[in-house]
């Protein structure tokens, strides 16, 4: 299993920390600032997803015109782990 810690850009929340194990599933996904109910949820429904599946998902999502959203900043936090 690998810890992930990521800083997002132009979003509320300010760093998001997961870690993925060697299936490729997510585990203990958890969101620092931002709108924490929602964040919370989305943790709890991706706890054991396939990550890149969840990326797949999750890529793209606007929040208020930003360009991006927590969920999107995941995203781009998932691809990272996997090309690197």
């Amino acid at each position: 299993m690998k810890h992930y810690t990521y800083y997002p850009k132009g979003v509320c929340s300010k760093q998001i920390d997961y870690d993925i194990d060697d299936d490729g599933t997510i585990h203990d996904l958890k969101f620092v600032g931002g709108c924490n109910g929602n964040l919370k949820a989305i943790g709890r429904l991706l706890e054991g997803s396939d990550a890149r599946k969840a990326a797949d998902i999750l890529r793209g999502n606007d929040c208020g015109s930003r360009g991006t959203s927590c969920a999107d900043q995941l995203s781009r936090s998932i691809d990272e782990a996997f090309a690197g």
